[in-house]
């Protein structure tokens, strides 16, 4: 069954295919519209050149494309990373981030129009939620930066702004959409969603065998300092969390990612880590240190390089499996929400 409202890019196969018989059209012409969207990327009926006149105009009446149009590209000096903003067709603006990488082209892409998850030191959440992102309008984030680049996309991050966990239907039809054989086919196992944390869902997409990579924004090790810098954990304690990421583990066998955004003297001491090894002892877990990117309507400010690396030392001193990321686009307001905002304001 069709989800309500859903845009003509955002169906399956089957749906098209029934769309194409409802019209008076054999089905196979799903299959052709389906090949139109996903593998040749086409925004425009009119260029669908094996289906007659007559069905192009009767689609052009009556379905949506919702379009997605560059309004602003941003390339990094420092490392050729590009922020893209992009004008949804109700003139609402989203960004992604094109991340150029020696194992291939990475894509950070937004699964909602802002955010209301709150956490206190990000830029998406400060204008509230706006709305969700239809699954053809994640998609054509990653259409978009692939025609612009001239290069296949090999790995796709759902951690611009917005919860992807908060839009989970579409999330979900994004994935299987962005992963079919006969669209781009970008494997499930290059495809990072991020959460900060919504237990229910978590248990929900353990149970339909994604082979997703699924990445938990953490950011503290205690619950009382997660409470101070995430509403979330108000909802949420951090020990049904960490229950949720053991079922999620059991379930389907893929190794979890922890994002722990390093703040200058609120969640980067020594005790911390220790911490930290303690939360997350016996869980199959790679950890991943962030400096965060300061943001000028928060407080919050940078650990030092020192504070960075006796964290990750004590880590790795502690048996867990750690990687600092590498930041990219510094000088492009790379953090989520930050050229949105900017861009906004002008």
């Amino acid at each position: 069954m069709m989800m309500e409202g859903l845009d003509i890019r955002s169906m399956t196969i089957s749906e098209l295919e029934n769309l194409a018989v409802s019209y008076g059209e054999n089905p196979y012409r799903g299959t052709q519209l389906f090949s139109w969207f996903h593998d040749k990327k086409v925004e425009d009926f009119d260029q669908m050149t094996n289906i007659s006149k007559a069905f192009r105009e009767r689609l052009g009446r009556e379905q949506s494309l919702m379009p997605l149009e560059i309004e602003k590209v941003l390339k990094s000096e420092l490392d050729g990373t590009r922020k893209y903003l992009f004008r949804l067709f109700d003139n609402n603006i989203i960004e992604s981030v094109l991340m150029k990488y020696k194992h291939g082209n990475s894509v950070c892409i937004s699964s909602q129009v802002g955010c209301r998850m709150g956490c206190r030191f990000c830029a998406s959440t400060i204008d509230g939620l706006e709305r969700n992102l239809n699954p053809s309008e994640m998609l054509s984030q990653v259409y978009n930066i692939e025609k612009d680049l001239g290069e296949r996309i090999s790995n796709i991050v759902v951690m611009g702004s917005g919860e992807p966990l908060d839009n989970f239907n579409n999330l979900i039809r994004f994935i299987e959409l962005v992963s079919h054989d006969k669209g781009i086919n970008i494997s499930q196992r290059n495809i990072t969603v991020s959460t900060c944390g919504i237990v229910p869902k978590i248990y929900e997409l353990a149970d339909m065998g994604l082979q997703i990579t699924l990445a938990i924004s953490l950011h503290a090790s205690s619950q009382e300092k997660r409470r101070e810098i995430m509403p979330v954990a108000n909802k949420y304690d951090l020990k049904e969390l960490l229950s949720a990421c053991r079922y999620y583990f059991d379930k389907t066998g893929r190794r979890l990612t922890f994002e722990y955004s390093l703040i200058k003297g609120v969640n980067d001491t020594d005790e911390d880590a220790l911490e930290l090894c303690t939360l997350l002892a016996g869980l199959n877990a790679h950890i991943n240190l962030i400096p965060v990117n300061p943001i000028k309507e928060r407080q919050y400010r940078q650990s030092d390089k020192e504070a960075v690396m006796s964290f990750k030392n004590k880590l790795e001193k502690n048996g867990r499996n750690v990687t600092i990321r590498r930041e990219m686009g510094r000088d492009i307001n790379g953090a989520c929400g930050q050229l949105r905002r900017t861009y906004k304001k002008e």
